[in-house]
């Protein structure tokens, strides 16, 4: 598929692209293949793929690493996205890139239970703001942006089929100093809703168990006293841009059919389950859906099938 990209600067004509992707396309798909990714990528190289990798090189700097935030709903592609940037960044370009997602920064299961307690019983559930340990964030960002060649950077993870975050011992190391951070998640970026948008509850989730909006206005205030310390870091912001909030659920049941498979069927959420958990998600989704597309760098829209069918660079201010 064509795409038509904006106008960015320092990047590089688009016959030296199709140079340059025509050589690596047999590599780019033998890495497909052995990341367990769909063969149908490779048709975006050269039209997706490696300019935009071409484009976050040329922004890289030499003094400390580039920040990037990648965000996009549940099912958009942001894994893949980041996964595919890092390796093309890394062979085409000779920089390093180090992913991390704001999934791996959960709050353990211990610490949501005692929040459910505390505060709201919804709080058990990971995902939205308030159940991520900022603190544990802010830490890896400065020991990242402070690496040298010969450090080691623990990445958290986090198990989502025990729902707790994995022992230190298990967490990968990030060896020597990244060019850049390719920081993704469904709510990096996302900024605070007015109050009066929080009085009318947006789906049976909210109106039965959230009746006295005790949980969503937390969340929202979390979001805006203490994610903006982490989002803050952020030197450039893309966004992967649904067509819709119904494509959340549609998506997620692909990729809970996808683990059910990998997992030969345990450690899965049912129809019934995705439905109440993708719920704990949509306030937030649809107001990033309506506000974030005039603030991201570059937004990349989505069609039914999750393809980006257009780019959109954001205007430039007076």
């Amino acid at each position: 598929m064509y795409l038509h990209w904006p106008n960015l600067e320092s990047q590089p004509p688009e016959r030296e692209l199709l140079a340059r992707g025509e050589a690596l396309s047999p590599d780019f798909c033998t890495f497909l293949v052995e990341q367990g990714l769909p063969s149908c990528l490779c048709d975006e190289l050269t039209g997706l793929y490696l300019p935009l990798a071409a484009w976050l090189a040329s922004q890289a700097k030499a003094s400390e690493p580039l920040m990037v935030g990648v965000n996009g709903a549940q099912g958009s592609g942001k894994s893949t996205l980041c996964t595919l940037l890092a390796e093309l960044l890394k062979k085409e370009f000779s920089l390093r890139c180090c992913v991390v997602s704001i999934d791996d920064l959960y709050l353990t299961k211990a610490e949501r239970h005692e929040k459910a307690q505390r505060i709201h019983p919804l709080l058990v559930t990971r995902g939205v703001p308030g159940t991520h340990d900022v603190k544990l964030g802010l830490q890896l960002f400065d020991q990242l942006r402070n690496a040298t060649a010969n450090s080691c950077t623990p990445i958290p993870r986090f198990d989502k089929a025990t729902d707790d975050r994995d022992p230190e011992h298990l967490w990968d190391e990030f060896s020597g100093r990244p060019d850049l951070v390719l920081f993704e998640g469904w709510c990096v970026g996302a900024v605070a809703q007015d109050e009066a948008s929080l009085e009318c509850s947006v789906n049976p989730l909210e109106v039965t168990e959230d009746a006295d909006n005790v949980w969503r206005c937390y969340v929202n205030q979390c979001l805006k006293e203490d994610y903006p310390s982490l989002f803050n870091q952020l030197d450039l912001l893309l966004m992967l841009k649904i067509p819709r909030w119904e494509m959340v659920m549609r998506w997620r049941s692909k990729q809970e059919e996808q683990l059910a498979v990998r997992r030969s069927g345990g450690g899965v959420m049912d129809k019934a389950a995705l439905q109440r958990f993708v719920m704990h998600y949509e306030r937030l989704t649809c107001h990033q859906l309506l506000e974030m597309p005039a603030r991201a760098d570059l937004v990349f829209e989505l069609n039914e099938e999750q393809r980006v069918v257009e780019i959109i660079k954001k205007a430039a201010t007076a």
